[in-house]
């Protein structure tokens, strides 16, 4: 970035935190606090280590620092402004969860637009909620856009704060599948005299393979005979006719599978479960960044501030309002919005923000100044001469 860019970027980046003002979490004063000021050359500096008390006035920090991007500690310290962490005095730590659209599965980097990989990201945050809100019951729970590629969940329950970096894991590890106990689903049963297999139907990775059950049974039911004993053998373990009796039984006794019974359809269905875990597993886990959760000293991001990586601002979602967010309108600064720039950029591309996608060329364009601070953040821009 030269020094034009970054000048001008720094100086739009104060312009915001003279008209915004910023909510600490909850703790502030325990928590380590970190930044990135806008240094020359291609490297970054981080100035952490600091309390609230080492920065002041909040408000008065940003609008006289204005950095490129700022942190605070997930966890709550003795002495936050401590120069190592085993000075610090560490008491407890949020709870907190990162989704990336770089570690999604389903999205490559390469070929897919921004607009794309946060739809992406947004889907697999859904995935998250449902399991942290249904399956774990967190209640104190904050959503943030992170103002670049994904989405971060902070949980503040009293119950989650003092957990190790090893619990964190188990807790990580069930979201994403990893080590799943497909056994520990099933359930037996005694009824009347003889033992059933039965699956775990109210809650948890239970429920959703039972949910996939009743699907593909419902939809083996709407095929005619052959079309849905081909289905059937296409999975591993289930011939001819295992096929038939699996789908004489979804046939003969639906109820057995609205209730889980594994025994009606014999050894056969119990291998259909197994393919449709493996198949839940990888459709409905949350790729969420283990090492952020693991972490009981982590910085994140500050909500409220910008991302000096895209512009946009690091926003908190009510979860009310999580369905209608659009982080490509509802992320960019207003402060942005009302006037033109002039950028030169190196190679042609669209950009989609504001509700608007804008066509940039090679060379020197008039665009809208969110479209010209996002790409000159992202580098793909500089500011260009004033005429």
């Amino acid at each position: 970035m030269d020094d034009r860019t970054r000048e001008y970027l720094r100086g739009r980046f104060g312009d915001y935190y003279r008209d915004t003002s910023l909510s600490p979490p909850p703790g502030a004063n325990e928590r380590e606090w970190g930044h990135i000021p806008w240094t020359p050359g291609s490297g970054t500096t981080m100035v952490r280590h600091q309390s609230l008390l080492d920065l002041g006035n909040l408000e008065a920090f940003f609008r006289e620092t204005a950095p490129r991007h700022a942190y605070f500690s997930a966890a709550r310290y003795d002495d936050p402004g401590a120069s190592t962490m085993g000075s610090k005095g560490w008491r407890r730590a949020d709870l907190v969860f990162d989704l990336d659209a770089d570690h999604l599965p389903s999205i490559d980097p390469e070929s897919a637009t921004y607009a794309e990989m946060l739809a992406a990201c947004k889907d697999a945050l859904e995935r998250l909620l449902t399991f942290l809100e249904d399956d774990f019951g967190f209640e104190d729970l904050q959503i943030v856009f992170s103002g670049g590629r994904g989405y971060h969940v902070h949980v503040r329950d009293e119950a989650v704060l003092e957990l190790d970096s090893e619990a964190r894991r188990e807790i990580v590890d069930y979201i994403r599948a990893i080590d799943l106990d497909v056994d520990g689903l099933i359930r037996t049963e005694q009824e009347r005299g003889t033992t059933k297999r039965v699956l775990r139907t109210e809650g948890g990775w239970g429920r959703r393979v039972h949910e996939a059950l009743l699907e593909y049974a419902d939809d083996l039911r709407g095929m005619d005979e052959d079309a849905a004993l081909d289905r059937l053998q296409e999975l591993d373990g289930i011939g001819e006719g295992r096929a038939k009796t699996i789908l004489g039984a979804f046939h003969r006794n639906p109820d057995a599978v609205r209730e889980g019974n594994l025994e009606a359809g014999g050894p056969g269905v119990r291998r259909l479960v197994s393919a449709l875990c493996a198949r839940v597993t990888a459709e409905r886990t949350a790729p969420v960044d283990e090492p952020v959760t693991t972490d009981t000293h982590r910085l994140i991001r500050v909500p409220g501030t910008l991302h000096g990586g895209s512009g946009l601002e690091v926003c908190r979602i009510p979860r009310a309002d999580l369905d209608a967010f659009d982080p490509l309108v509802d992320a960019v600064p207003d402060r942005f919005t009302d006037r033109t720039i002039e950028i030169t950029s190196p190679e042609p591309t669209t950009v989609e923000l504001n509700g608007e996608a804008v066509m940039v060329e090679p060379g020197t364009n008039t665009v809208p100044e969110c479209v010209g601070v996002f790409l000159m953040a992202r580098g793909d821009a500089s500011k260009a001469p004033e005429r």
